[in-house]
C-alpha cells in the first residue's frame, strides 16, 4: 500500500437538500463526481489518508464571527451550518493532532460572506473559512493565522470580515475586479488603520495560465508568508481558475492547482468556488489531495488539456513580473493609513474611524446600506461598531469587543449596547463580546 507522507483527513459535505436551483453552478454534483474520482483513483487506499464526517456549526459558532440580522435562523439553513462544521471538524483534526493536514469539500461556499449579513451574495450566506478560524482561536487560543485566497473570484467577504485584525493575514489571488465579479480586490486595499498591509491582493489578467499563478505565489505570496510566519495557513481553495470552468476567464490546469497547494503547504484547505463539474473539479480536487499528503501528483491530467492552447501570452506574463516586484512592498513597507474625504474610503473623526458601505446581494437581490466605525485605541484593537439597514427594513446594530479589549473598550462597548436598548433606535442589536465570550441579541 503507498503511504502519504503527511496525514491527512478529508471532510466531504455535497448538501443534497440545498441548491440555488436544479441547474445552477452552485448545486450537489459538484462533490458527487470529486467523491467517485477519489475513489477510483484509490486515494482512501494510501494509508495516512482518512475521511470524515462534518460537524454542525452552532449559531454560536456563526454569531461569533458574524452580524446575523434578523437571526442566523432566517439567513443560514441547516447546509449553510453543515458546511461551517465541515470546516471546523478539518481545523480540529489539526489542532487535536490527529491529522496534519485536512481539506474540508464542502459546500455552500462561504468566502463573499461579510461581517454583516442579511441574506447571499456570491452563492455565499456565511463565511466558513471565518467561522472555522474563530472556532479555533475560541477553542485553543489566540493564533497568528495566514488565509490565502485561490478562487478566481476576490474573496470580498472574507477581506471584510478581517480588515480590522492585526492577527489574521489575508492574500487573495484572483481574476482582475475590472472583468469579473465582485470586482474589488484591488492593490490599494490594503486594511484598516489598525491593520494596515494585513491584506494583500494580486488581481491576475484574464487568461493568466500555470506560470503566472505560480510565479506570483513563488514571488509575492511565500516571501511574505515566511515574514509573517503564521501558526496556521488557510488555503481557501477556489477552484474557478481553471481553463474550462464556465463562469470565469482564467487558464490554470490541475496539475497548476497541485503545485500551487505543494508550494503554499497549507495545514487546512477548505473548497470555495469551481464549476467545472466534471471537466476540472475531480481532478483538481485529486491533485489538491495527494499534494497535501505529500504523494506524487504528476501523472494527474484533466480532459482536454493541452499546454499550448492555455499558455498566456508575454505581454501577461510581463504585467504579472511587474505585479511581483511592485506588491511585496505594500506588505513589507505598507503606506502610512490617510483617512479621505469620501466616507466610503474611510474617515477619521477624533479617536474614531468611520466608513460608509453600500453593499448589494446579488444572489438575493437586497441592498444595504451601512456604517461601521472603529475606535483608535491604542491598547487593543479597537470597539467595532455597524449600523446596518436591508432595503427599506429596520435599521440594526452590531458591537464586537475584541478579543484584546482594554477595559475601557470593553466598558463601552456594553454601555454602547445599554444606550441602544434605552434609545430604541434599532429594531435588532447583536453584540459579539470576544474578550468574555458571550454572545447576545436583542430586539425579539
Amino acid at each position: 500500500m503507498l503511504k502519504s507522507n503527511k496525514t491527512l483527513g478529508i471532510i466531504f459535505f455535497p448538501a443534497f437538500d440545498w441548491a440555488i436551483s436544479p441547474t445552477h453552478p452552485e448545486r450537489q454534483e459538484r462533490l458527487l463526481y470529486t467523491q467517485d474520482q477519489l475513489r477510483e483513483e484509490g486515494l482512501f487506499d494510501i494509508e495516512g489518508v482518512g475521511e470524515y464526517k462534518p460537524d454542525v456549526a452552532a449559531v454560536e459558532d456563526v454569531e461569533r464571527v458574524h452580524f446575523c440580522f434578523p437571526e442566523v435562523a432566517a439567513v443560514a439553513t441547516r447546509s449553510h451550518l453543515i458546511s461551517a462544521g465541515g470546516a471546523m471538524k478539518a481545523a480540529d483534526l489539526v489542532m487535536e493532532g490527529e491529522r496534519d493536514c485536512a481539506f474540508a469539500m464542502v459546500r455552500p461556499p462561504g468566502h463573499h460572506a461579510m461581517k454583516v449579513v442579511h441574506g447571499s451574495r456570491g452563492f455565499c450566506t456565511i463565511n466558513i473559512e471565518a467561522v472555522m478560524i474563530e472556532h479555533i482561536r475560541e477553542k485553543y487560543g489566540r493564533k497568528r493565522i495566514a488565509i490565502v485566497d485561490t478562487d478566481c473570484h476576490h474573496g470580498d467577504g472574507t477581506q471584510d470580515v478581517y480588515w480590522h485584525d492585526p492577527d489574521t493575514l489575508f492574500i487573495s489571488l484572483h481574476q482582475d475586479g475590472r472583468t469579473l465579479y465582485p470586482g474589488t480586490g484591488f492593490p490599494r486595499e490594503l486594511g484598516g488603520p489598525n491593520a494596515m498591509g494585513r491584506t494583500i491582493n494580486i488581481p491576475l489578467p484574464p487568461n493568466t495560465s500555470d506560470e503566472g499563478f505560480l510565479m506570483a505565489v513563488e514571488r509575492i505570496v511565500l516571501p511574505i508568508l515566511e515574514d509573517f510566519k503564521p501558526d496556521l495557513v488557510i488555503n481557501s481553495a477556489g477552484q474557478d481558475n481553471h481553463f474550462t470552468d464556465p463562469i470565469t476567464n482564467m487558464n490554470f490546469s490541475a496539475q497548476g492547482y497541485a503545485a500551487m497547494n505543494d508550494m503554499l503547504k497549507p495545514d487546512i484547505a477548505v473548497l470555495e468556488g469551481g464549476y467545472s463539474i466534471q471537466g476540472a473539479l475531480p481532478y483538481i480536487n485529486l491533485g489538491i489531495c495527494l499534494a497535501m499528503a505529500g504523494v506524487d501528483y504528476s501523472h494527474v491530467r484533466e480532459p482536454n488539456y493541452n499546454a499550448e492552447r492555455i499558455r498566456q501570452d508575454a505581454r501577461t506574463t510581463a504585467y504579472i513580473e511587474e505585479l511581483c516586484k511592485q506588491l511585496p512592498a505594500l506588505y513589507f513597507d505598507p503606506p502610512e493609513f490617510v483617512p479621505k474625504d469620501d466616507s466610503r474610503v474611510g474617515v477619521i473623526s477624533g479617536n474614531t474611524f468611520i466608513r460608509h458601505k453600500q453593499i448589494y446581494y446579488d444572489t438575493d437581490g437586497i441592498n444595504e446600506v451601512q456604517q461601521e466605525s472603529v475606535t483608535l485605541c491604542k491598547q487593543c484593537r479597537g470597539l467595532y461598531k455597524v449600523e446596518t439597514r436591508a432595503d427599506s427594513g429596520p435599521l440594526c446594530l452590531g458591537v464586537e469587543i475584541p478579543i484584546d479589549a482594554c477595559p475601557e473598550c470593553r466598558a463601552r462597548g456594553y454601555q454602547m449596547v445599554e444606550d441602544a436598548q434605552i434609545k430604541g433606535t434599532y429594531r435588532y442589536i447583536q453584540l459579539i463580546n470576544r474578550l468574555d465570550k458571550e454572545y447576545a441579541r436583542y430586539g425579539f
